[in-house]
Protein backbone atom coordinates (compact mmCIF):
# COMPACT_ATOMS: atom_id res chain seq x y z
CA UNK A 1 0.00 0.00 0.00
CA UNK A 2 1.35 3.20 -0.86
CA UNK A 3 2.08 5.78 2.13
CA UNK A 4 -0.12 8.76 1.81
CA UNK A 5 0.03 12.87 3.40
CA UNK A 6 -1.84 15.79 2.10
CA UNK A 7 1.42 17.87 1.92
CA UNK A 8 4.89 15.89 1.36
CA UNK A 9 7.86 17.77 1.65
CA UNK A 10 11.29 16.42 -0.18
CA UNK A 11 14.38 16.90 1.96
CA UNK A 12 15.29 17.41 5.68
CA UNK A 13 17.54 20.07 5.60
CA UNK A 14 16.49 23.36 6.99
CA UNK A 15 13.79 24.69 5.00
CA UNK A 16 12.25 20.98 5.09
CA UNK A 17 12.54 21.06 9.22
CA UNK A 18 11.19 24.63 9.36
CA UNK A 19 8.05 23.83 7.33
CA UNK A 20 7.88 20.36 9.24
CA UNK A 21 7.83 22.29 12.69
CA UNK A 22 5.17 25.02 11.11
CA UNK A 23 2.13 22.14 10.02
CA UNK A 24 3.09 20.18 12.69
CA UNK A 25 2.36 22.89 15.39
CA UNK A 26 -0.81 23.68 13.01
CA UNK A 27 -1.60 19.64 13.20
CA UNK A 28 -1.18 19.32 10.00
CA UNK A 29 -1.29 15.87 7.57
CA UNK A 30 2.48 16.15 5.95
CA UNK A 31 5.39 13.36 5.83
CA UNK A 32 8.92 14.48 5.35
CA UNK A 33 11.35 12.31 3.01
CA UNK A 34 15.02 12.34 3.15
CA UNK A 35 17.29 10.41 1.56
CA UNK A 36 20.28 10.89 4.46
CA UNK A 37 19.79 12.32 7.56
CA UNK A 38 18.64 15.83 8.60
CA UNK A 39 21.05 18.52 7.43
CA UNK A 40 23.18 15.81 5.98
CA UNK A 41 23.98 18.51 3.23
CA UNK A 42 26.17 20.19 6.30
CA UNK A 43 28.30 16.80 6.75
CA UNK A 44 30.18 18.03 3.28
CA UNK A 45 29.92 21.55 3.07
CA UNK A 46 31.34 23.89 3.51
CA UNK A 47 34.42 22.15 2.53
CA UNK A 48 36.57 24.06 4.86
CA UNK A 49 33.68 23.60 7.33
CA UNK A 50 33.48 27.23 8.70
CA UNK A 51 29.85 28.78 8.20
CA UNK A 52 29.44 32.46 7.15
CA UNK A 53 26.13 33.16 8.56
CA UNK A 54 26.89 34.52 12.14
CA UNK A 55 26.17 33.36 15.67
CA UNK A 56 26.12 36.87 17.71
CA UNK A 57 24.89 35.20 21.36
CA UNK A 58 25.59 38.81 23.19
CA UNK A 59 23.48 41.14 21.95
CA UNK A 60 22.54 43.40 24.67
CA UNK A 61 19.26 42.52 24.10
CA UNK A 62 16.45 39.57 25.85
CA UNK A 63 14.13 39.57 22.80
CA UNK A 64 13.92 36.32 21.28
CA UNK A 65 12.40 37.69 18.08
CA UNK A 66 14.70 40.99 17.99
CA UNK A 67 17.73 38.70 18.88
CA UNK A 68 17.11 36.85 15.73
CA UNK A 69 18.20 40.23 13.39
CA UNK A 70 21.87 38.33 14.47
CA UNK A 71 21.30 35.09 14.61
CA UNK A 72 21.40 33.71 11.00
CA UNK A 73 21.00 29.93 11.94
CA UNK A 74 18.33 28.84 14.34
CA UNK A 75 15.06 28.32 12.37
CA UNK A 76 11.94 29.85 13.67
CA UNK A 77 10.52 28.02 17.50
CA UNK A 78 9.07 29.14 20.29
CA UNK A 79 11.42 26.36 22.20
CA UNK A 80 14.74 28.46 23.85
CA UNK A 81 16.22 24.65 24.07
CA UNK A 82 16.68 25.41 19.71
CA UNK A 83 18.69 28.73 19.59
CA UNK A 84 21.60 27.98 17.83
CA UNK A 85 23.42 30.25 20.86
CA UNK A 86 22.90 26.90 22.98
CA UNK A 87 25.21 25.00 20.62
CA UNK A 88 28.38 27.20 20.48
CA UNK A 89 29.24 30.94 20.88
CA UNK A 90 31.55 30.95 17.69
CA UNK A 91 30.62 34.25 15.59
CA UNK A 92 30.94 31.88 12.57
CA UNK A 93 30.42 28.57 13.70
CA UNK A 94 32.19 25.38 12.56
CA UNK A 95 29.58 22.97 10.34
CA UNK A 96 29.49 19.99 13.23
CA UNK A 97 27.44 22.43 14.93
CA UNK A 98 24.86 22.93 12.28
CA UNK A 99 24.54 19.15 11.97
CA UNK A 100 23.87 18.90 15.53
CA UNK A 101 21.24 22.02 15.80
CA UNK A 102 19.35 20.34 13.01
CA UNK A 103 19.26 16.84 14.30
CA UNK A 104 17.90 18.10 17.95
CA UNK A 105 15.50 20.45 16.24
CA UNK A 106 13.53 17.31 14.55
CA UNK A 107 13.78 14.94 17.33
CA UNK A 108 13.09 17.52 20.21
CA UNK A 109 9.89 18.93 17.83
CA UNK A 110 8.58 15.73 17.26
CA UNK A 111 8.25 15.77 13.40
CA UNK A 112 7.36 13.34 10.79
CA UNK A 113 10.19 12.21 8.96
CA UNK A 114 11.31 9.00 6.92
CA UNK A 115 15.17 9.28 7.18
CA UNK A 116 17.05 7.19 4.22
CA UNK A 117 14.44 7.27 1.31
CA UNK A 118 16.07 7.69 -1.47
CA UNK A 119 13.41 9.25 -3.80
CA UNK A 120 14.07 7.99 -7.67
CA UNK A 121 10.96 9.26 -9.55
CA UNK A 122 7.89 11.81 -9.33
CA UNK A 123 5.35 11.56 -11.25
CA UNK A 124 1.02 12.37 -11.00
CA UNK A 125 -1.64 10.27 -11.13
CA UNK A 126 -5.06 11.37 -11.00
CA UNK A 127 -4.04 15.67 -10.08
CA UNK A 128 -1.77 13.25 -7.28
CA UNK A 129 1.91 13.22 -7.05
CA UNK A 130 3.31 10.08 -7.01
CA UNK A 131 6.84 9.61 -5.05
CA UNK A 132 8.95 6.43 -5.45
CA UNK A 133 12.05 5.23 -3.99
CA UNK A 134 14.99 3.02 -4.83
CA UNK A 135 13.10 0.44 -2.86
CA UNK A 136 10.03 0.47 -4.80
CA UNK A 137 7.64 2.17 -2.39
CA UNK A 138 5.46 4.60 -3.07
CA UNK A 139 4.56 8.31 -1.98
CA UNK A 140 1.08 10.08 -2.73
CA UNK A 141 0.71 13.76 -2.20
CA UNK A 142 -2.18 16.52 -2.80
CA UNK A 143 0.80 18.56 -2.77
CA UNK A 144 4.86 18.53 -2.73
CA UNK A 145 6.88 20.41 -1.10
CA UNK A 146 10.65 20.18 -2.91
CA UNK A 147 13.21 21.30 -0.18
CA UNK A 148 16.20 19.66 -1.87
CA UNK A 149 18.26 22.80 -2.23
CA UNK A 150 20.95 23.13 -4.53
CA UNK A 151 22.88 19.65 -4.14
CA UNK A 152 24.74 19.36 -7.68
CA UNK A 153 27.91 20.95 -8.90
CA UNK A 154 27.10 24.12 -11.35
CA UNK A 155 30.23 23.44 -14.09
CA UNK A 156 30.25 26.41 -16.89
CA UNK A 157 30.42 25.16 -20.44
CA UNK A 158 34.48 25.66 -20.78
CA UNK A 159 35.93 23.52 -23.23
CA UNK A 160 38.73 21.51 -21.12
CA UNK A 161 36.54 22.01 -17.90
CA UNK A 162 37.28 18.27 -17.25
CA UNK A 163 41.07 18.97 -16.41
CA UNK A 164 39.54 21.15 -13.44
CA UNK A 165 39.06 19.65 -10.25
CA UNK A 166 35.47 20.45 -8.42
CA UNK A 167 34.85 22.12 -5.10
CA UNK A 168 32.70 19.32 -4.25
CA UNK A 169 35.61 16.71 -4.16
CA UNK A 170 38.64 18.61 -4.43
CA UNK A 171 41.41 17.84 -1.92
CA UNK A 172 41.04 20.61 0.89
CA UNK A 173 44.47 19.96 3.32
CA UNK A 174 46.65 22.76 1.93
CA UNK A 175 49.85 21.01 2.12
CA UNK A 176 48.70 19.36 -1.17
CA UNK A 177 48.90 22.57 -3.10
CA UNK A 178 52.66 23.45 -1.68
CA UNK A 179 54.71 25.63 -4.55
CA UNK A 180 52.11 25.07 -6.56
CA UNK A 181 50.40 27.40 -8.87
CA UNK A 182 46.82 27.80 -8.74
CA UNK A 183 43.99 28.94 -11.14
CA UNK A 184 40.56 28.88 -9.49
CA UNK A 185 37.56 29.54 -11.40
CA UNK A 186 34.82 31.59 -9.45
CA UNK A 187 34.68 34.58 -7.10
CA UNK A 188 32.10 33.77 -4.56
CA UNK A 189 32.92 32.66 -1.26
CA UNK A 190 33.62 29.53 -2.61
CA UNK A 191 36.37 30.25 -4.48
CA UNK A 192 37.64 32.76 -1.70
CA UNK A 193 36.95 30.42 1.04
CA UNK A 194 39.25 28.04 -1.26
CA UNK A 195 42.02 30.56 -1.88
CA UNK A 196 42.06 31.42 1.37
CA UNK A 197 43.07 28.25 2.54
CA UNK A 198 46.05 28.00 0.36
CA UNK A 199 47.20 31.33 0.63
CA UNK A 200 50.30 29.99 2.95
CA UNK A 201 51.20 27.24 1.16
CA UNK A 202 50.46 28.23 -2.88
CA UNK A 203 53.12 29.54 -5.12
CA UNK A 204 50.84 31.46 -7.22
CA UNK A 205 46.82 32.17 -6.61
CA UNK A 206 44.67 33.38 -9.73
CA UNK A 207 40.87 33.93 -8.89
CA UNK A 208 39.37 34.06 -12.38
CA UNK A 209 35.23 34.87 -13.81
CA UNK A 210 34.18 37.25 -16.15
CA UNK A 211 32.62 39.58 -13.81
CA UNK A 212 34.72 41.57 -11.23
CA UNK A 213 34.18 40.71 -7.34
CA UNK A 214 31.39 42.24 -5.22
CA UNK A 215 31.99 42.57 -1.29
CA UNK A 216 28.91 41.96 0.70
CA UNK A 217 29.48 45.10 2.95
CA UNK A 218 28.97 47.30 -0.65
CA UNK A 219 26.20 45.23 -1.75
CA UNK A 220 24.43 44.14 1.15
CA UNK A 221 24.05 40.46 -0.35
CA UNK A 222 25.73 38.50 1.80
CA UNK A 223 26.39 35.87 -1.02
CA UNK A 224 29.13 38.40 -2.26
CA UNK A 225 32.40 37.44 -0.76
CA UNK A 226 32.36 38.18 2.78
CA UNK A 227 34.66 40.01 4.75
CA UNK A 228 36.15 36.87 6.27
CA UNK A 229 36.74 35.56 2.96
CA UNK A 230 38.84 38.27 1.94
CA UNK A 231 42.33 37.87 3.03
CA UNK A 232 43.31 37.28 -1.03
CA UNK A 233 42.23 40.87 -1.72
CA UNK A 234 45.12 42.00 0.38
CA UNK A 235 47.36 39.86 -0.89
CA UNK A 236 46.43 40.63 -4.58
CA UNK A 237 46.51 44.86 -3.60
CA UNK A 238 49.72 44.38 -1.63
CA UNK A 239 51.73 42.91 -4.68
CA UNK A 240 51.72 38.90 -3.02
CA UNK A 241 52.03 37.17 -5.90
CA UNK A 242 47.92 36.68 -6.52
CA UNK A 243 45.91 38.11 -8.61
CA UNK A 244 42.07 38.61 -8.98
CA UNK A 245 41.50 38.50 -12.75
CA UNK A 246 38.15 39.81 -14.54
CA UNK A 247 38.30 37.34 -17.66
CA UNK A 248 36.16 34.91 -19.35
CA UNK A 249 38.16 31.39 -19.10
CA UNK A 250 37.41 30.02 -23.00
CA UNK A 251 39.69 26.84 -22.91
CA UNK A 252 41.35 24.81 -20.98
CA UNK A 253 44.20 22.67 -22.10
CA UNK A 254 46.47 19.70 -20.84
CA UNK A 255 50.24 20.22 -21.84
CA UNK A 256 53.42 18.96 -20.76
CA UNK A 257 52.24 18.03 -17.15
CA UNK A 258 50.70 21.37 -16.71
CA UNK A 259 46.80 23.02 -17.86
CA UNK A 260 47.50 26.09 -20.23
CA UNK A 261 43.73 28.43 -19.31
CA UNK A 262 43.16 30.53 -22.15
CA UNK A 263 41.50 34.31 -20.86
CA UNK A 264 40.06 37.28 -22.65
CA UNK A 265 39.91 40.15 -20.22
CA UNK A 266 36.94 41.34 -19.58
CA UNK A 267 38.43 45.33 -19.31
CA UNK A 268 41.51 44.88 -21.87
CA UNK A 269 39.50 45.92 -24.96
CA UNK A 270 39.11 41.79 -25.18
CA UNK A 271 42.72 41.10 -25.16
CA UNK A 272 43.60 37.52 -25.02
CA UNK A 273 46.05 35.72 -22.74
CA UNK A 274 47.52 32.20 -21.82
CA UNK A 275 48.34 31.14 -18.32
CA UNK A 276 49.79 28.15 -17.19
CA UNK A 277 48.61 26.21 -13.87
CA UNK A 278 49.59 23.12 -11.88
CA UNK A 279 45.99 22.78 -10.79
CA UNK A 280 42.80 24.10 -11.71
CA UNK A 281 39.68 24.14 -9.25
CA UNK A 282 36.46 25.03 -10.47
CA UNK A 283 34.14 26.92 -7.49
CA UNK A 284 31.43 28.15 -9.60
CA UNK A 285 28.43 27.17 -7.23
CA UNK A 286 25.72 24.95 -7.34
CA UNK A 287 22.48 24.10 -9.34
CA UNK A 288 19.05 22.19 -8.68
CA UNK A 289 18.78 18.47 -9.51
CA UNK A 290 15.73 17.54 -11.69
CA UNK A 291 16.82 14.45 -13.10
CA UNK A 292 14.02 12.97 -10.79
CA UNK A 293 11.31 14.05 -12.18
CA UNK A 294 9.10 12.59 -14.97
CA UNK A 295 7.75 15.14 -18.18
CA UNK A 296 4.53 15.81 -16.32
CA UNK A 297 5.93 16.88 -13.29
CA UNK A 298 9.45 18.10 -14.66
CA UNK A 299 9.38 21.89 -13.20
CA UNK A 300 10.72 24.52 -15.36
CA UNK A 301 14.18 26.10 -14.85
CA UNK A 302 15.74 29.72 -14.74
CA UNK A 303 18.62 31.26 -13.99
CA UNK A 304 21.26 29.47 -16.46
CA UNK A 305 18.45 26.41 -15.35
CA UNK A 306 20.38 26.65 -12.17
CA UNK A 307 16.85 27.07 -10.24
CA UNK A 308 13.17 25.93 -9.90
CA UNK A 309 11.14 28.96 -11.80
CA UNK A 310 8.30 29.46 -9.43
CA UNK A 311 5.75 32.41 -9.07
CA UNK A 312 5.75 34.89 -5.76
CA UNK A 313 3.51 32.20 -3.80
CA UNK A 314 6.88 29.88 -4.08
CA UNK A 315 5.03 27.56 -6.37
CA UNK A 316 6.37 26.10 -9.94
CA UNK A 317 5.34 28.33 -13.09
CA UNK A 318 4.33 24.94 -14.81
CA UNK A 319 3.00 22.79 -11.95
CA UNK A 320 0.23 23.43 -10.06
CA UNK A 321 0.62 22.30 -6.37
CA UNK A 322 4.14 21.82 -6.65
CA UNK A 323 6.00 24.19 -4.41
CA UNK A 324 9.59 25.07 -3.10
CA UNK A 325 11.05 25.87 0.05
CA UNK A 326 14.88 26.64 0.82
CA UNK A 327 18.06 28.18 -1.08
CA UNK A 328 16.47 27.65 -4.40
CA UNK A 329 13.39 29.99 -3.32
CA UNK A 330 16.66 32.85 -4.77
CA UNK A 331 15.30 32.47 -7.59
CA UNK A 332 12.92 35.24 -6.65
CA UNK A 333 15.28 37.45 -5.86
CA UNK A 334 19.26 36.14 -7.13
CA UNK A 335 21.58 37.86 -5.91
CA UNK A 336 19.62 40.83 -4.28
CA UNK A 337 18.16 39.48 -1.02
CA UNK A 338 18.80 36.63 1.55
CA UNK A 339 16.86 33.75 0.33
CA UNK A 340 19.66 31.41 -0.69
CA UNK A 341 20.33 31.33 3.18
CA UNK A 342 18.75 30.30 6.55
CA UNK A 343 18.32 33.71 8.00
CA UNK A 344 16.48 34.67 4.10
CA UNK A 345 14.52 31.65 3.51
CA UNK A 346 13.16 30.63 7.47
CA UNK A 347 10.98 33.42 6.90
CA UNK A 348 9.61 32.34 3.30
CA UNK A 349 8.97 29.03 4.47
CA UNK A 350 6.55 30.53 6.78
CA UNK A 351 5.16 32.80 4.35
CA UNK A 352 4.68 29.48 2.42
CA UNK A 353 2.78 28.00 5.46
CA UNK A 354 0.44 30.95 5.26
CA UNK A 355 0.21 30.84 1.08
CA UNK A 356 -0.81 27.21 1.31
CA UNK A 357 -3.65 27.74 4.45
CA UNK A 358 -4.89 30.59 2.56
CA UNK A 359 -5.45 28.53 -0.12
CA UNK A 360 -6.98 25.58 1.55
CA UNK A 361 -9.11 27.99 3.76
CA UNK A 362 -7.66 26.31 6.83
CA UNK A 363 -6.69 30.13 8.31
CA UNK A 364 -6.36 33.62 7.67
CA UNK A 365 -3.57 35.53 7.05
CA UNK A 366 -2.07 36.05 10.62
CA UNK A 367 -3.21 40.15 11.20
CA UNK A 368 -4.34 42.61 13.97
CA UNK A 369 -7.26 44.61 14.00
CA UNK A 370 -5.85 48.60 14.76
CA UNK A 371 -8.01 52.40 15.39
CA UNK A 372 -7.50 53.65 12.20
CA UNK A 373 -6.02 57.01 13.74
CA UNK A 374 -2.58 58.23 12.40
CA UNK A 375 -1.03 57.92 15.72
CA UNK A 376 -2.12 54.29 16.34
CA UNK A 377 -0.78 53.65 12.79
CA UNK A 378 2.70 55.08 13.37
CA UNK A 379 2.90 53.27 16.46
CA UNK A 380 2.09 49.89 15.16
CA UNK A 381 4.43 50.75 12.09
CA UNK A 382 7.41 51.86 14.12
CA UNK A 383 6.67 48.92 17.06
CA UNK A 384 7.00 46.05 13.93
CA UNK A 385 10.07 48.19 12.62
CA UNK A 386 11.44 48.45 15.61
CA UNK A 387 11.24 44.37 16.43
CA UNK A 388 10.67 42.23 13.59
CA UNK A 389 13.48 39.80 12.55
CA UNK A 390 11.64 39.09 8.97
CA UNK A 391 11.75 42.46 7.81
CA UNK A 392 15.05 43.38 8.99
CA UNK A 393 16.53 40.27 7.18
CA UNK A 394 13.98 40.42 3.81
CA UNK A 395 14.68 44.09 3.02
CA UNK A 396 11.90 45.13 0.27
CA UNK A 397 11.16 41.40 0.05
CA UNK A 398 9.02 40.77 2.68
CA UNK A 399 6.74 43.54 4.29
CA UNK A 400 3.66 44.18 6.37
CA UNK A 401 0.49 45.02 4.57
CA UNK A 402 -1.57 47.67 6.58
CA UNK A 403 -5.22 47.71 4.94
CA UNK A 404 -7.81 51.05 5.90
CA UNK A 405 -11.26 50.13 4.90
CA UNK A 406 -13.32 52.70 3.24
CA UNK A 407 -14.41 55.24 5.20
CA UNK A 408 -11.79 54.74 7.72
CA UNK A 409 -13.71 52.42 9.96
CA UNK A 410 -11.15 50.36 10.86
CA UNK A 411 -7.81 48.92 9.87
CA UNK A 412 -5.99 45.58 9.60
CA UNK A 413 -2.43 44.68 9.40
CA UNK A 414 -0.97 41.91 7.86
CA UNK A 415 2.61 41.00 9.00
CA UNK A 416 4.95 39.20 6.79
CA UNK A 417 3.85 39.20 3.39
CA UNK A 418 6.15 38.42 0.38
CA UNK A 419 6.15 41.55 -1.39
CA UNK A 420 5.39 41.04 -4.87
CA UNK A 421 2.21 37.86 -3.50
CA UNK A 422 1.02 41.32 -2.07
CA UNK A 423 0.22 42.94 -5.41
CA UNK A 424 -1.37 39.64 -7.21
CA UNK A 425 -5.11 39.87 -7.65
CA UNK A 426 -5.25 36.81 -5.12
CA UNK A 427 -3.96 38.14 -1.98
CA UNK A 428 -5.43 41.21 -2.80
CA UNK A 429 -8.83 39.51 -3.00
CA UNK A 430 -7.99 38.12 0.30
CA UNK A 431 -7.77 41.89 2.24
CA UNK A 432 -10.78 42.94 0.20
CA UNK A 433 -10.42 45.34 -3.15
CA UNK A 434 -11.27 48.93 -3.26
CA UNK A 435 -9.70 49.78 0.08
CA UNK A 436 -6.31 51.93 0.61
CA UNK A 437 -3.58 49.74 1.79
CA UNK A 438 0.04 50.32 2.68
CA UNK A 439 3.29 48.61 2.72
CA UNK A 440 5.78 48.79 5.56
CA UNK A 441 9.34 47.26 4.36
CA UNK A 442 12.85 48.00 6.10
CA UNK A 443 15.36 48.55 3.09
CA UNK A 444 18.91 50.35 2.18
CA UNK A 445 19.18 53.13 -0.07
CA UNK A 446 20.25 51.28 -2.37
CA UNK A 447 20.62 54.10 -4.88
CA UNK A 448 22.80 56.11 -3.28
CA UNK A 449 25.36 53.51 -2.46
CA UNK A 450 25.21 52.56 -5.65
CA UNK A 451 26.06 55.89 -7.06
CA UNK A 452 29.19 55.93 -4.16
CA UNK A 453 32.83 54.94 -5.55
CA UNK A 454 33.24 53.78 -1.64
CA UNK A 455 30.10 52.59 0.49
CA UNK A 456 32.09 53.54 3.50
CA UNK A 457 32.49 57.19 3.14
CA UNK A 458 29.05 58.35 2.40
CA UNK A 459 27.70 61.81 3.94
CA UNK A 460 24.80 61.23 5.81
CA UNK A 461 21.89 63.35 6.14
CA UNK A 462 21.64 65.57 9.01
CA UNK A 463 19.47 63.42 11.93
CA UNK A 464 16.87 66.30 11.87
CA UNK A 465 16.21 66.73 8.15
CA UNK A 466 13.34 65.08 8.03
CA UNK A 467 12.46 66.72 4.42
CA UNK A 468 14.93 64.73 2.93
CA UNK A 469 14.61 61.20 4.33
CA UNK A 470 14.66 59.60 1.43
CA UNK A 471 18.42 60.37 0.85
CA UNK A 472 18.88 58.04 3.59
CA UNK A 473 21.47 55.52 3.05
CA UNK A 474 21.60 53.35 5.69
CA UNK A 475 18.56 50.42 6.52
CA UNK A 476 14.90 52.22 7.33
CA UNK A 477 11.27 52.12 6.97
CA UNK A 478 9.67 52.86 3.95
CA UNK A 479 5.46 53.26 4.00
CA UNK A 480 4.16 53.06 0.16
CA UNK A 481 0.21 53.98 -0.61
CA UNK A 482 -1.73 52.25 -2.70
CA UNK A 483 -5.14 53.13 -4.11
CA UNK A 484 -6.98 50.00 -6.22
CA UNK A 485 -3.60 48.41 -6.62
CA UNK A 486 -1.99 51.76 -7.90
CA UNK A 487 0.98 53.71 -6.27
CA UNK A 488 0.11 57.15 -4.61
CA UNK A 489 2.99 58.16 -2.39
CA UNK A 490 6.17 57.49 -0.34
CA UNK A 491 7.13 58.06 3.12
CA UNK A 492 10.96 57.42 4.75
CA UNK A 493 11.14 56.91 8.23
CA UNK A 494 14.93 58.98 8.65
CA UNK A 495 17.45 56.46 9.67
CA UNK A 496 19.29 55.95 12.97
CA UNK A 497 22.55 54.99 13.45
CA UNK A 498 21.67 52.28 15.58
CA UNK A 499 18.67 51.42 13.76
CA UNK A 500 16.06 52.76 16.62
CA UNK A 501 13.27 54.89 15.06
CA UNK A 502 12.00 55.67 18.53
CA UNK A 503 12.32 59.90 18.24
CA UNK A 504 10.12 62.60 17.87
CA UNK A 505 12.17 63.40 14.03
CA UNK A 506 10.35 59.37 13.09
CA UNK A 507 7.14 59.06 14.98
CA UNK A 508 5.33 63.04 13.95
CA UNK A 509 6.63 62.88 10.42
CA UNK A 510 4.96 59.08 9.71
CA UNK A 511 1.93 60.47 11.86
CA UNK A 512 1.76 63.39 9.66
CA UNK A 513 2.15 61.20 6.87
CA UNK A 514 -0.81 58.66 7.32
CA UNK A 515 -2.96 61.86 8.46
CA UNK A 516 -2.26 63.66 4.94
CA UNK A 517 -2.30 60.30 3.32
CA UNK A 518 -6.09 59.14 4.78
CA UNK A 519 -7.70 62.98 4.88
CA UNK A 520 -7.55 62.72 8.88
CA UNK A 521 -8.39 66.58 9.91
CA UNK A 522 -5.52 68.02 12.32
CA UNK A 523 -7.85 68.32 15.16
CA UNK A 524 -7.82 64.29 14.58
CA UNK A 525 -4.72 63.76 14.32
CA UNK A 526 -4.08 62.71 18.31
CA UNK A 527 -6.70 60.74 18.56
Amino acid sequence: MPTTASTIILGAGPAGLQLGHILERAQQDYLILEQGTPGSFFSRHPRHRKLISINKVYTGHSDPELNLRWDWNSLLTDDPRLRFAQYTEEYFPQAEHMLRYLSDFADLSGLRIRCGVRISHVTRDSGQFVLTDSAGRTYHANRLVVATGVPEPYVPDIPGIEHAENYVDMPVDPREFTNQRVLILGKGNSGFETADNLIATASVIHLASKNPMTMAWKSKYVGHVRAVNNNLVDTYQLKSQNVIIDAECTRIERANGQYRAHFRYSHAHDEEEEISYDRVLCCTGFRFDDSIFAGDTRPALAISARFPDMTSAFESTNIPNMYFAGTITQRLDHKKKQSGFIHGFRYNVRCLANIMALRTGEKQWPQQTLDPTPSQLAKTVLARVNQDSALWHQTGFIADILVVQQGGASARYYEEVPTDFAATEEFQRHIGGGNDYFTITLEFGNEIIDRSPDPLAITRIHKNDVANADQSTGIHPIVRHYVDGEPQSVHHVIEDVESEWVEDVHIRPLVDYFANELRVPQSSQAN
